[in-house]
């Protein structure tokens, strides 16, 4: 190891260290002006207020007795709003007069939750925010890049060298490591936000500049995403500098992730227009077509209108026009910024993705299930934007949108689609649960013009191109055959043509993609005879 990477690792670990120590730098501190700052709703803030009493003028060294404490009043608050509404059946039965029922009763905590504890806090980190970013992001970004740049120096090519005894598998004491933290980041993101305040803080600043409002969890998230893949991306530049079609291909999801789905949405809000990533569709974005959006959009006039009429046309038209030229790789590894984090911060682990025949069966079940899913939801939220009625036979709009939310877009796209990187490989969102890279398969393998050739004759059976297939393809085998790959999982990342030592592997597109992946080209010996094996000669 070079001495400027050595230096890089301990700047990045300097770096790691004030990120994860911020949250201990504040202090909290409740007060009657910050209930009225956060509370908009009288009724709301009265009945805060009067639980809360204890902890105004109380100063606070540590988050979690904080916020245990702020947690016990919220609940007596909405407990007590409740009763004095006196539900029967969901429904409050006794309001004020003139009071719509939410403007009374105190629905979800969650929002108050979090902006009450960010509010509430001060301290080192409060005061020195620019100081305490740059420590850690900016000096981060500074580590990761003197440790990934001298990879630059190095021969270009892709050989295995240990791949699999790599410390950044699940049994290496980085993987182990890097799933923890992983896994217990995104659990807090999507459940207990109010416990990262200290890191929101510290992107706070960028915030303001962007969009003009203060940094949600959620704008953490944009930011640590972001810099994963630019950062990652330059490793991914420098590791496939031999091959130009994977050069572009990455340089094309950092600039999606960046424009698209960071920095367009929040000037859009600074523009008083609704957030919106133009890169993103339904199912995907499950919410789409969710009443508090459609609202949102119909509100916002002609641009609001375009923006729901150009949504629509991506799937409808976008996706069925695109994927018969292209295949699924256009969305799939050039646009999307899940397969743009897969590729990128992912890179690592793409080697573990099983290549089983029980892992193909498992997948096909589980992400044409999940689309079941995404459609059955949709039509539920459709039919009660439409009628006004939530329920339909036995199910309920509401109930399944929760639960679609909490198992398919939270648990699945999130805890287990990237905390699993280092546990089942890079794609694992991708290949077991994205309902939208299931629409774009099933396209690409009935009505595409996309396959990956393949020169039989060629192969050596090295497995790199197994080995390096991020979506569990055994492409090994499709080589030693001679058959082309038309597989609804292909991303048509491209990475086994660009491992590949023999150039057997090749992207392409063209008119007669169902007869050639259902031929096998390779020379067959019996007794009497030898030719190609086909169906003729197997009789």
């Amino acid at each position: 190891m070079q001495t400027i990477q050595k230096i890089g690792i301990a700047v990045f670990a300097i770096a790691f260290t004030v990120f994860l120590t911020a949250p201990a730098l504040s202090e909290y501190a409740l007060s009657p002006d910050i209930l009225q700052q956060v509370i908009q709703k009288p009724y709301h803030a009265a009945a805060i207020t009067k639980e809360a009493q204890s902890m105004l003028g109380k100063t606070y060294s540590n988050n979690f007795i904080f916020i245990n404490d702020l947690n016990t009043a919220l609940s007596a608050a909405k407990t007590q709003q409740d009763q004095a509404a006196k539900i029967v059946h969901w429904k409050a039965t006794a309001l004020p007069e003139g009071v719509s029922e939410w403007d009374f009763r105190i629905g979800d905590l969650n929002p108050y939750r979090f902006e009450l504890v960010k509010a509430s806090s001060k301290g080192f980190l409060t005061a020195h925010t620019p100081l305490m970013l740059f420590l850690s992001f900016g000096l981060g970004i500074l580590g990761a890049l003197l440790y990934i740049l001298p990879k630059g120096n190095s021969l270009a090519g892709i050989q295995h060298h240990g791949i699999f005894h790599s410390s950044m598998h699940f049994r290496g004491w980085l993987g182990i490591l890097t799933g923890i933290f992983l896994i217990v980041f995104y659990i807090f993101l999507y459940w207990f936000p109010e416990y990262l305040t200290g890191w929101v803080q510290l992107v706070e600043p960028l915030s303001r500049r962007l969009s003009g409002n203060g940094a949600s969890q959620w704008f953490l998230y944009g930011v640590l995403y972001t810099i994963c893949v630019l950062v990652m991306g330059v490793r991914m530049l420098l590791k496939y500098r031999h091959n130009r079609y994977q050069q572009i291909r990455t340089l094309s999801v950092m600039f999606f992730q960046t424009t698209f789905a960071f920095l367009i949405p929040e000037i859009l809000v600074r523009l008083h227009q609704p957030y919106f990533d133009f890169k993103n569709m339904w199912p995907l974005k499950y919410d789409f077509f969710f009443e508090w959006h459609l609202e949102k959009l119909l509100k916002n006039g002609t641009f609001g209108l375009f923006m729901l009429v150009w949504g629509m046309a991506l799937f409808l038209i976008g996706v069925p026009v695109l994927t018969y030229f292209f295949g699924k790789r256009w969305y799939c590894s050039w646009v999307c910024g899940c397969g743009g984090l897969a590729e990128t911060l992912g890179d690592p682990y793409r080697q573990l993705s099983d290549k089983t025949l029980k892992a193909w069966k498992l997948e096909r079940y589980l992400i044409h299930g999940v689309l079941v899913f995404a459609v059955v939801m949709t039509a539920l939220v459709l039919y009660t934007y439409f009628t006004g009625a939530s329920n339909i036979l036995f199910l309920s709009s509401y109930d399944v949108r929760s639960w679609y939310g909490f198992l398919i877009g939270s648990a699945f796209a999130g805890v287990v689609g990237t905390g699993f990187y280092p546990l089942m490989g890079n794609r694992v969102w991708c290949r077991f649960g994205c309902p939208l890279a299931a629409y774009l398969g099933m396209v690409q393998k009935y009505k595409s013009r996309f396959r990956i050739t393949v020169n039989g004759g060629q192969c050596i059976s090295c497995g790199n191109c197994s080995t390096y297939c991020e979506m569990g393809i055994d492409v090994r085998s499709y080589a030693q055959k001679g058959q082309d790959i038309v597989r609804s999982s292909c991303v048509g990342c491209g990475v086994c043509a660009a491992v590949c030592p023999r150039g057997v592997l090749r992207l392409e597109n063209g008119d007669d993609i169902a007869e050639r992946a259902q031929t096998e080209r390779v020379i067959h010996i019996r007794l009497d005879q030898v030719g190609l094996l086909n169906q003729d000669i197997l009789n």
